[in-house]
């Protein structure tokens, strides 16, 4: 159907604003999606209900059908159902509280338990999908028997996923941006620099991927609660882990049976199998693709691997090991099945909230508004504010669409664009600038898919993920926005870090003395 070009209109922002003014005043992401995306189909039909009737259903359809099927779309969902079924046949088994009784002799705090799910970000970083449930899977008995709220544990899997993985070059992520980098160096003739030297030198100028990893970490050390995060941790120490006002959040299961001969192997052993197989299947996705003439290569495995039927392997081989474990302590075939079935049941809010966010992504790529809001942008700038400037729209652009990926294909050729025109040796900071700001932009967007599966991953109401990580992910941005300003007018690294760090330090200890005077004053 043909639509309505807004690439120079103000309205074509008019959707994604209207799906988070709706999420803010009702707190019903579902609700907020579908009024953006009926905005976008009025706008784009030119207020037409039968034009609209007709995008709408060509909208849909290509949720599962895209000139073919629409692999990407389906193996995420089918990998959401695998780990729904595999984690509740843990409970089912008693795999997940015999882990927890486990964990409960080794750590004992709540400091141990969040600093553990923090430093997961280290070990499981090929894919920020897989960080979020993988890590929610096995921190979440952790973070339960501690008394960690599940705003708490949506925060660390999140604040530790993308950032992780964006500055990780053995990653999706980082394969998928040295692919793009490889391309702009090649269209603007630099080749002094490769593109895996170009990704490394622009690891120490992302500066919210940094402030964001250190902030998770100080967060999870010193149990640093500002905003809405303080009434979640303090109903969390009553035992109220979640919202029971709001119901079941998306990725939690209730059973009525459960196994007590469970062994903490039963979750440790298919989780690891589930990382092994996940990372030997992008190895293997990606080997298979690379094209006759290109040398085999780490790296060059990863920038073609198919990410998302790598999971739905991972996935495959870690349930069937969770299903021989319920063998093996003889649950019956009706106990086994229902437990699956509770598993896949869990995961449906999720997944129905993936399908709008997908749906309103494909309204705002329609409206054109990554297009409109690169080109305000345009015009004379002072080249020392470039970075700032870029990090600031990647972030407001990665916002509005949900999308840092997307962000990154339309704006890091923009960036370099610009640096050429201006002044070429800006060209690292400002491609740094795009990542940095695409990954705050998707840290505080409700349609974006990695703060919903961090939400399922921690089985935490999505609303209340977003509401809690916003004042964090503010204050990094504050920072990095500092840290950008001085890079861009000194030209120093080093100079931008040591501020930015100076920045950290004095805000970190500026919360944790608040935090600690408003105890002390709680308890006389």
């Amino acid at each position: 159907m043909q639509t309505i070009s807004y690439t120079d209109s103000i309205l074509s922002i008019l959707p994604p604003v209207i799906a988070l003014l709706v999420a803010l005043a009702t707190r019903r992401v579902v609700v907020a999606l579908s009024c953006g995306i009926l905005a976008g189909a009025l706008l784009l039909s030119n207020f037409s209900f039968g034009a609209s009737a007709v995008y709408l259903t060509e909208l849909a359809s290509g949720l599962v059908w895209d000139d073919g099927l629409n692999l990407w779309n389906l193996q995420i969902i089918l990998f959401l159902l695998l780990l729904g079924g595999m984690t509740s046949l843990m409970t089912a088994t008693g795999a997940t509280s015999a882990f927890a009784h486990w964990a409960q002799k080794r750590i004992q705090t709540k400091r141990h338990a969040t600093v553990t799910t923090a430093l997961l970000s280290f070990v499981v970083f090929v894919d920020d999908y897989f960080h979020s449930l993988a890590v929610g899977s096995v921190a979440r008995p952790l973070t339960d028997q501690a008394g960690v709220s599940r705003a708490k544990l949506a925060y660390l899997l999140d604040s530790t996923a993308a950032p992780m993985c964006v500055l990780m070059p053995l990653s999706s992520w980082g394969a998928y941006i040295i692919a793009l980098i490889g391309g702009i160096l090649v269209t603007h003739g630099i080749t002094d620099i490769s593109p895996l030297a170009a990704f490394a030198a622009m690891i120490p100028l992302n500066f919210y991927a940094i402030f964001a990893l250190l902030m998770a970490l100080t967060v999870a050390y010193f149990n640093l609660n500002i905003g809405p995060m303080t009434q979640h941790e303090k109903a969390a120490s009553d035992g109220e882990l979640f919202d029971k006002t709001k119901g079941i959040p998306a990725g939690s299961v209730n059973h009525d049976f459960q196994a007590e001969n469970g062994s903490p192997l039963g979750l440790v052993l298919p989780i690891v199998l589930l990382t092994v197989v996940t990372f030997a299947s992008f190895v293997v996705t990606g080997a298979n693709a690379i094209e006759d003439g290109q040398a085999f290569g780490l790296l060059a495995a990863l920038e073609n691997t198919d990410v998302t039927l790598s999971l739905v392997t991972g996935g495959i081989v870690g349930l069937l090991v969770t299903i021989g474990f319920a063998l093996k302590q003889q649950l019956s075939l009706t106990q086994l099945s229902n437990a699956i079935w509770l598993g896949l049941k869990a995961m449906s809010p999720a997944i129905i909230i993936l399908l709008f966010a997908w749906s309103i992504s494909g309204v705002i790529g329609d409206m054109e508004t990554g297009k409109y809001l690169a080109a305000k942008l345009d015009g004379a700038i002072n080249p020392a504010m470039l970075p700032v400037l870029i990090f600031v729209l990647a972030g407001v652009m990665a916002f509005a669409t949900g999308t840092s990926w997307g962000t990154f294909g339309i704006m890091l050729p923009i960036a370099a664009d610009m640096a050429v025109a201006s002044e070429v040796s800006l060209i690292l900071p400002m491609l740094s600038a795009v990542l940095a700001g695409a990954v705050f932009g998707d840290h505080c967007s409700p349609i974006s898919d990695t703060t919903i599966l961090s939400s399922t991953g921690a089985a935490c109401h999505h609303i209340d993920h977003v509401a809690t990580q916003l004042p964090y992910a503010l204050l990094v941005a504050f920072i990095s926005i500092a840290s950008y300003l001085v890079m861009g007018m000194s030209g120093s690294v080093i100079a931008a870090l040591a501020i930015g760090l100076l920045l950290f330090a004095i805000i970190s200890a500026a919360l944790y003395h608040r935090q600690q005077t408003s105890v002390i004053a709680v308890n006389s």
